[in-house]
């Protein structure tokens, strides 16, 4: 899940003022009517790189440039880079984001009201669980069992935090698991799970870890219409795995002497990726959000 953004206290302090003017931004080391985009990025909790884009995509563009060509972004810059902030914890793509930005009935204080809201109330919900939680404990430690009624009150509030859905698991069709499985961790850096055979020896299940997710390796099913990618001579899918530098994981690749399709790219949608072909035709892409 994409990481919610905190703005750091100096622009914060900036959204104070009216959307409409155009006061300087207090920052320090900044210029004398706004901010250099590395002095942005730091106080916003960007990379450089992404301010950039932003710009390069016409999501945020400074307001004017310094006489040595630096951008320089204003009190309005910075609240609309609020705003950006703010849609991209709902997972909207950077078009759409445009899109909203564009919306004349946008005001900041309902915003930035809503937003307070749905941390108040997780924080509430946080906090509630917490301190039934403790209390159980408390409680165990003198003897006592938690009642039925507590631990369906605890199992409702975890509820309220937690989705229906609890997790997922990606599973790919190989014709050789076991060579699939080392060059999936040799290659491209992924954990090193599980290997089954059924009772005649033949493979039939690999596993191999990625970030918090695993993914499966199943064998070839005719039945299913399960095939591998070389078999059909295409891929049906891909799988995006997260990793922490496209860059240097891409270049890890390449050496290991991997297919690219396609180099380290920042993409219209938000995210730096690059994209790969495994020994049997699967396609694998490795990115990471521009924010």
């Amino acid at each position: 899940m994409h990481q919610p953004v905190e703005m750091g206290p100096l622009v914060s302090a900036s959204l104070a003022g009216d959307a409409t003017s155009r006061p300087t931004v207090g920052v320090m080391g900044g210029t004398e009517d706004g901010l250099k985009v590395g002095e942005l990025a730091r106080a916003a909790g960007l990379s450089i790189r992404t301010v950039r884009y932003y710009d390069q995509i016409g999501l945020l563009t400074p307001s004017r440039r310094s006489s040595a060509g630096h951008r320089v972004y204003d009190d309005v810059d910075v609240r609309r880079l609020y705003r950006i902030c703010l849609l991209r914890r709902t997972g909207l793509p950077l078009a759409e984001i445009g899109k909203a930005l564009d919306e004349p009935g946008w005001d900041l204080r309902d915003a930035m009201l809503a937003h307070l809201e749905l941390i108040d109330h997780q924080q509430a919900v946080g906090a509630a669980l917490r301190r039934r939680l403790a209390a159980m404990v408390n409680a165990t430690g003198t003897g006592d069992t938690p009642s039925t009624d507590q631990l369906l009150e605890t199992m409702e509030e975890m509820t309220m935090l937690d989705d229906i859905v609890q997790r997922r698991i990606s599973i790919l069709v190989y014709d050789d698991i076991p060579a699939m499985h080392g060059w999936l961790v040799r290659v491209f850096g992924l954990g090193a799970g599980r290997l089954e055979h059924d009772a005649e020896g033949r493979w039939v299940h690999g596993e191999v870890q990625a970030g918090d997710g695993v993914i499966w390796l199943h064998q070839v099913s005719p039945r299913f219409g399960l095939a591998s990618p070389q078999t059909l001579g295409a891929a049906t899918g891909t799988t995006a795995v997260m990793v922490e530098d496209v860059d240097a994981h891409h270049r890890h690749v390449r050496d290991e002497g991997a297919e690219i399709l396609y180099p380290p790219t920042d993409q219209p949608y938000g995210y730096r990726e690059y994209s790969a072909r495994d020994p049997e035709g699967g396609l694998w892409s490795f990115m990471k959000p521009l924010d």
